[in-house]
Parts: C-alpha cells; sequence; structure tokens
C-alpha cells in the first residue's frame, strides 16, 4: 500500500471487507447502527443474524482503517508491542498505546483480567493506554475493567475527535461521506 493516498489506502482495506461481507450468507432486536455498517449497508437486521461474525469482522475492519490512518499521517507510528506472548495493543505513536474496538461486549474473566493487567504494563513501558472503540453500547463490565486497568477510554465521537486532534484526518467525516460506497448486498 506504499505511495498510495490515505484515500486510496482506506478504500482498498473497506472493498477487501466488502467482497467477505458479500460472500457471507446471512443465517434478529439490536436497531442500532454506526458509521461503519452504513459504510457497508448492514443494517441491524442482518447484523443480528450473525452478531459474533459480524462484531468480529467490523472489528477487525476498524482495526486496520484506524491503524492505517495512524500509519499514514504520524511519522512515529509503531506497529502493535509485543511483550512476551500478549499483544497488549494494536499501535503505538508518541507517548500512545492504542487498541482499538468496534464494540466490548465479553464479559469474560479472561478478558477483563487483560484489560485490567495490560493498562498498568503499557504504563510501565512509557506509554499512556487508549482504547478507540467506535461503538458506545459496549458491556458495562468491560469497560469498568478497562478502566481499573487505567486505560483511557474513548467511544464513539471520542474515539474520533482523538484520531482527527492526532492525526488531522477526520475518518468520521471521510465513513459518512462513502455510506453505501460499499454494499454488502447486490
Amino acid at each position: 500500500m506504499t505511495g498510495m493516498t490515505l484515500d486510496a489506502k482506506l478504500n482498498e482495506i473497506l472493498s477487501r471487507f466488502r467482497e467477505t461481507f458479500v460472500n457471507k450468507s446471512y443465517s434478529e432486536e439490536n436497531q442500532d447502527h454506526d458509521v461503519l455498517m452504513d459504510v457497508f449497508g448492514i443494517t441491524p437486521k442482518i447484523k443480528r443474524e450473525n452478531r459474533q461474525y459480524w462484531g468480529r469482522e467490523l472489528g477487525m475492519c476498524w482495526q486496520l482503517i484506524v491503524s492505517c490512518v495512524f500509519q499514514h499521517m504520524r511519522q512515529d507510528f509503531g506497529p502493535a508491542l509485543r511483550v512476551g506472548s500478549d499483544e497488549p495493543c494494536d499501535f503505538i505513536f508518541d507517548r500512545y498505546a492504542v487498541d482499538t474496538k468496534y464494540r466490548i461486549g465479553s464479559g469474560d474473566s479472561g478478558t477483563l483480567k487483560k484489560f485490567r493487567s495490560y493498562g498498568p504494563m503499557l504504563r510501565e513501558l512509557g506509554y499512556e493506554p487508549v482504547f478507540l472503540i467506535l461503538r458506545q453500547d459496549n458491556l458495562p463490565a468491560a469497560i469498568t475493567a478497562c478502566n481499573s486497568g487505567t486505560w483511557e477510554v474513548l467511544t464513539a465521537n471520542s474515539s474520533f475527535q482523538f484520531i482527527e486532534t492526532h492525526t488531522g484526518f477526520d475518518l468520521y467525516r471521510f465513513l459518512s461521506q462513502i455510506k453505501g460506497d460499499f454494499p454488502v448486498q447486490r
């Protein structure tokens, strides 16, 4: 993806995910949608048909596009940190260790334990741990674990504002402008 404009890089990532979404067979309660669902024309009804699939795939898409923006716009971008067999964040820049999540819906004890332990680990390494979460409908117990793990937890508009503040790129505007450009259904 070197030599490409940021818009082209982001469009390439979105195109790849559109293809996997189109090939997914659609096998139902929450009416919430978000800007990333809008890009692909994914309705709450479609998403309810296989929440785990959509959550995982939209989460990976969110991680890749946020990482792409920072990598393209920041000279000090660094990939995910490895601490032993763990990867406590998705990327680093300046003094920040950033982990991206589409939505935190898991409240299993192993996940919560990681949220509580990774923050202090990253701080010991000299970083400020930040979660950039796209959605607001997160599991309260998971957010509590993140907060007790000393993470700065940003959701929805706050995540987009952090991205724009640190990169100069308005990702929300970009995604809003391409709403429906990568439709899942033909």
